[in-house]
């Protein structure tokens, strides 16, 4: 039943069914209004109005009852979704609740492993800080072992030592090596100077060439200017005679012409006669004073050449003797350059030497104070060794003294309290055989405390013991460490008596074996080659 108090489903359908009945039937009597109104249009216009008013009326009831019908359908789907919303809130309730224990359950657990997880780091904490703390003791107790260690420290003292003689031999290394640098400079710079000496002769020799080229040139064009100065008073001398010639053509002329005034004449011949005699002279003057001149300028062209070649064989001579000079100079300063180069090397050498012996006396010293040192210990020790053992017999006797006197001190007190002296004999010897057994008693307890006491001092000596192989065992590690930490770095520096015996070779490979024993090896052959 409904809310209303009708049946759902029946009753929807019944809604649904009722008015479509209703407006069929309504429809179909309209239908038949509609057309007898049109048969009779007039007559039946107001039966029309009427009918349409019915009609809206009709469609606003329909209206009305949809809209209900599609309310209760609205309040149907409602209570559905509300019963639905209900069971869905129930089931997400539940699971909820389901979810809560689940994240509880899980949260207990995760805090259980949380607990458990943080009480195994606090053990794995302590553990890494005991762990901490034990490396820490154990590295202070090495360290101070290190520190008060006689062994340690004079193993430390001689890898020093050659660290040290490491960094000498690399700084003689360094200069040499600067040393050759310097020679090698110098050299270079000899050898640079000597091809700038060739160099400059070379360019002197090209230039004397050229000078002596030039100065036969200049010779060969005087010759060809004396020469061409010849050739033209030559020409000039030719064609003077060719003048000449014309002259006695013109005089042999006027000599055919007057021929027939030669005795009319005769003196003016003789005077011509005379002219061509003094002519012919001037001329044989004239020619003699030109021959004179040109072997004057002959004889001056030669000394000039001849002086030109002297010039030249003194600048050839200058220019040889100047090569000579820088060559002895070139020889000195390559001999001096050799002989200081032989001082430093000497030097250096002798240095380097003295630092070798300096080093071995130090080292010799050293090895020598050392010795004295340990020698100086045993005894200490041997003297503090029996003097305990005389310590230890006045001990034993004072306590047998102490003893005894605490003996007889006990029997006197004991006497005296008891008056022995008051009693008969009979009590007086139980009595004294009672405080005997207490005075006994009591020297029993002496010497177990004593004893006891000898059992701790065993127990500490066992533990010194101990802790002295445990010390010993430690600086055996520590020696063995330093000696993989620096004896393949000092390789060929080693000092003497950083190895104890072979068995420390143990601790390196072949390869650091065989360079130390060749090392040995070279030492006891420069020992011999000294000696």
């Amino acid at each position: 039943m409904g809310a209303r108090g009708r049946p759902r489903w029946g009753s929807r359908q019944l809604l649904w069914a009722s008015p479509w009945r209703r407006r069929g039937a309504r429809a179909r009597g309209t239908e038949g209004r509609v057309m007898s109104g049109r048969r009779n249009q007039g007559r039946c216009h107001q039966r029309a109005l009427v009918h349409a008013r019915q009609v809206e009326t009709q469609r606003e009831e329909q209206k009305k009852w949809l809209s209900q019908d599609k309310q209760f359908a609205a309040n149907l789907r409602s209570e559905e979704q509300q019963e639905t919303r209900r069971v869905i809130r129930n089931l997400q309730q539940e699971q909820h609740e389901q979810q809560l224990k689940e994240a509880l359950s899980k949260a207990e657990e995760m805090k259980l492993l949380r607990e458990q997880q943080l009480e195994q780091e606090e053990r794995i904490a302590r553990e890494m800080e005991k762990i901490r703390l034990d490396q820490i003791r154990d590295e202070k107790m090495r360290l101070q072992i290190r520190e008060n260690s006689l062994e340690l420290r004079e193993l430390e003292a001689k890898l020093k030592a050659g660290y040290t003689q490491r960094e000498w031999a690399a700084q003689i290394t360094e200069k040499r090596t600067m040393l050759l640098d310097t020679m090698r400079h110098e050299a270079e710079s000899a050898r640079q100077m000597r091809e700038e000496y060739e160099r400059e002769s070379q360019e002197e020799q090209k230039k004397a060439h050229l000078r002596w080229e030039q100065t036969v040139r200049y010779q060969q064009d005087l010759e060809q200017q004396l020469e061409e100065k010849e050739r033209r008073k030559q020409e000039g001398y030719e064609e003077f005679l060719r003048e000449k010639l014309l002259v006695d053509e013109i005089v042999r002329k006027i000599y055919e012409e007057d021929q027939r005034e030669i005795e009319l004449r005769m003196e003016k011949q003789r005077a011509t006669q005379h002219y061509i005699q003094e002519f012919r002279e001037k001329r044989e003057e004239w020619k003699k004073m030109e021959q004179d001149k040109m072997e004057e300028e002959n004889r001056k062209l030669m000394e000039f050449a001849h002086l030109q070649e002297r010039r030249r064989e003194d600048h050839m001579a200058q220019i040889r003797e100047r090569e000579a000079l820088k060559d002895v100079l070139h020889q000195q300063l390559a001999e001096r350059i050799v002989t200081e180069k032989q001082e430093r090397e000497e030097l250096e050498q002798i240095r380097e030497e003295l630092l070798l012996e300096e080093q071995e006396e130090a080292a010799r010293q050293k090895e020598i104070a050392e010795l004295e040192k340990k020698i100086k210990q045993r005894l200490e020790w041997q003297h503090t060794y029996q003097e305990a053992l005389a310590l230890k017999q006045l001990h034993l006797q004072a306590q047998h003294e102490e003893e005894e006197h605490f003996r007889q001190q006990m029997l006197v007190k004991f006497a005296e309290d008891d008056r022995i002296e008051q009693m008969n004999v009979q009590k007086r010897r139980m009595k004294q055989l009672e405080h005997r057994r207490a005075v006994q008693n009591l020297i029993e307890e002496r010497r177990k405390l004593s004893q006891a006491e000898q059992e701790r001092e065993l127990k500490a000596q066992k533990e010194a013991d101990q802790v002295e192989m445990m010390r010993r065992a430690i600086i055996e590690e520590e020696r063995q460490k330093l000696l993989k930490e620096h004896a393949a770095k000092l390789l060929g520096f080693l000092p003497k008596g950083v190895f104890k015996d072979d068995k420390d070779l143990d601790l390196f490979d072949e390869k650091f074996k065989k360079a130390y024993r060749k090392q040995e090896e070279n030492e006891v052959s420069n020992a011999s080659f000294h000696f």
